[in-house]
């Protein structure tokens, strides 16, 4: 997977929670981002990361998303990874 990829598939992703009427509320206040923040950040990499990072924190959330994508359901962690702040930490 490369970044560009990695990034289309954390706009869908970005695109289907601002469809989630339950799960996007949670996300605004989680991040601190408003829906001005969406549209205008949508195309930062970091911002893309952290939009996976939230999704990322609850199995049934990325079931759901990757269902709607019909995408395997390790794809948006593996994106993640390639997106800034999405390396890997050795903590030895």
């Amino acid at each position: 997977m490369q970044q560009e990829f990695a990034e289309t598939l954390a706009l869908r992703a970005l695109a289907w929670l601002a469809g989630n009427e339950e799960l996007l509320p949670v996300f605004l206040g989680a991040s601190g981002a408003s829906e001005a923040d969406l549209r205008a950040r949508a195309a930062e990499p970091e911002f893309l990361g952290s939009v996976l990072d939230f999704l990322l924190m609850d199995d049934a959330w990325i079931i759901a998303a990757s269902d709607a994508q019909d995408i395997p359901y390790d794809s948006l962690m593996r994106a993640r990874a390639l997106l800034p702040g999405g390396e890997a930490v050795h903590w030895t």
